[in-house]
């Protein structure tokens, strides 16, 4: 009997010995130093959890990038910091879920001086944290080499510090730019064109973006300008290089919304030469407003193309409200209603109110009553 049973043990030795190597060697693997271990990542991920505000999701997978065990670091003082500045606790957690290393950061070495400087020009209160969100990388952004030279730069063109902060607003990324290599050139390309530096100032202001193409590019932009005839000392020029510098396939995109409407190429183009801005819209914006128009006012696809102005307007908080007035003064026989729609809905605010609210305010009070309603309703939702 004893014999058999030895016999067996023997024969099952290999096999035995396999199932110990697999048993053991991932666990070996594991604790390699390279890894953390299981008691490491809970600790990490019970302190983004708890600490951070982080989902259990978004905890485990800024885990695998950092470990607050591996290091002599106090993550605390990092949330510390940001709260000092007014960083609401769901701010801190967006931040660290796309940059978990920001909890090992020096808090007084790399983020505060940043975000003091930021705030000595001007971003303060609630615009701080929102700017310093839109592009974190400027927290791992050399201050002195960078971040510094660039806003000194941009400050010598637009003189003041609140036309810099418009400026770095509109797209924070500026400040970390290698400026030297884009910027600059591409301020000079518009410069020998005869460019007005007012005019250079204002698109730095609204579109500081369209600087950072690369010079060839930025070229080819400043070439289709001037082969649509848009002249170099207007303000249209500056305008329509700030909606070219913007993707051809976005322009492609939006022209053929407008297609789809029965505008033709020439009238597209016609169209954004009277007004460059039109190309900055959405696609979506320039749909919905062109479908209500079309379909809803019944005005001409062309009637529109001669006032693309129309397109940059709120359809809520403007068209809506005038066309409820005009239609109900139009059933009242005071108000004809294919004859001057798109001057009305074109006019300015004071202009409108004068020729149509004022006038009609007691001969047909149920119009100025819709459009007064129409207004204040949507003032309650902006």
């Amino acid at each position: 009997m004893l014999r058999s049973v030895c016999k067996l043990i023997l024969q099952n030795r290999v096999v035995y010995s396999k199932l110990i190597c697999i048993c053991h060697f991932p666990a070996r693997r594991f604790f390699n130093s390279g890894s953390k271990s299981p008691d490491q990542q809970s600790l990490t991920v019970s302190y983004l959890v708890n600490s951070c505000g982080l989902s259990l999701q978004q905890a485990l997978s800024a885990s695998k990038k950092v470990n607050i065990e591996d290091t002599n670091k106090r993550p605390d003082s990092v949330l510390e910091l940001f709260a000092t500045y007014g960083f609401a606790k769901s701010q801190v957690s967006r931040l660290i879920c796309i940059r978990p290393h920001l909890i090992l950061a020096d808090s007084d070495l790399t983020l505060r001086p940043k975000i003091e400087y930021f705030q000595s020009l001007g971003i303060v209160g609630p615009d701080l944290p929102k700017f310093i969100i839109s592009n974190h990388s400027l927290l791992f952004t050399s201050l002195h080499n960078r971040i510094i030279p660039n806003c000194d730069f941009l400050k010598g063109i637009l003189e003041t510090n609140e036309n810099l902060v418009r400026s770095l607003k509109q797209t924070p990324c500026v400040a970390g730019g290698n400026i030297e290599k884009t910027m600059k050139p591409n301020i000079n390309t518009l410069r020998a064109i005869g460019v007005l530096t007012s005019h250079i100032v204002k698109l730095l202001i609204l579109q500081p973006q369209a600087f950072m193409l690369r010079d060839d590019l930025f070229k080819e932009v400043v070439l289709e300008a001037l082969e649509m005839g848009f002249r170099p000392k207007s303000r249209s020029f500056s305008l329509a290089v700030r909606s070219l510098s913007r993707s051809k396939v976005n322009w492609d995109k939006k022209s053929e919304v407008l297609k789809s409407f029965g505008w033709s190429q020439d009238e597209v183009l016609a169209a954004f030469r009277v007004q460059p801005m039109l190309m900055v819209c959405s696609e979506k914006k320039i749909g919905k407003v062109m479908d209500f128009l079309v379909n809803k006012v019944g005005l001409k696809p062309s009637d529109v193309a001669r006032c693309p102005n129309l397109l940059l307007t709120s359809l809520e908080r403007r068209i809506i409200p005038r066309c409820t007035l005009l239609e109900i003064l139009a059933a009242n026989d005071v108000f004809k209603k294919g004859r001057d729609i798109v001057w009305a809905l074109n006019s300015t605010k004071e202009m409108f109110e004068k020729k149509f609210v004022t006038q009609y305010e007691y001969r047909v009070p149920e119009a100025i009553k819709a459009y007064w309603s129409e207004v204040e309703s949507l003032k309650s939702t902006i």
